[in-house]
C-alpha cells in the first residue's frame, strides 16, 4: 500500500509543481484549455497515463476549464504517486498549449 506523504514532503512537492496548490488532502492544478476540443485532447490523454499507471486523479470539466484533483483514496491523502502524476499533466498540459 502506498504510503502518505509527510507535510515537509508535500511542501517539496509544491515546490516543483508551482502550478498546484495543496486542498482537502490533494493536490489540485486548474487550467483554461484555448478551446473544449483542447481540453478534451488533455483529459483523453491524461486518462491514457492515468489507466497506464493504474492511478487515476479526478477531473471536472467546464468547457475550456479543467480542474485535475490528486489524491491517493485508500490511503486518506497524498502520496508519491500522486506527485508523480501531477508530473505527468504538467507534462501533457505544457505539450497540448
Amino acid at each position: 500500500m502506498a504510503e502518505l506523504l509527510s507535510d515537509t514532503e508535500i511542501g517539496k512537492a509544491l515546490g516543483v509543481l508551482p502550478e498546484w496548490r495543496l486542498l482537502e488532502r490533494a493536490l489540485v492544478r486548474e487550467v483554461e484549455m484555448a478551446s473544449f476540443p483542447q481540453a478534451i485532447q488533455v483529459v483523453n490523454r491524461v486518462a491514457e497515463i492515468a489507466e497506464n499507471d493504474n492511478h487515476h486523479p479526478d477531473i471536472d470539466i467546464r468547457w475550456r476549464t479543467l480542474v485535475f484533483r490528486c489524491s491517493t483514496h485508500s490511503v486518506g491523502g497524498i502520496t508519491a504517486q500522486d506527485v508523480s502524476l501531477a508530473e505527468e499533466i504538467d507534462g501533457v498540459i505544457d505539450a497540448l498549449r
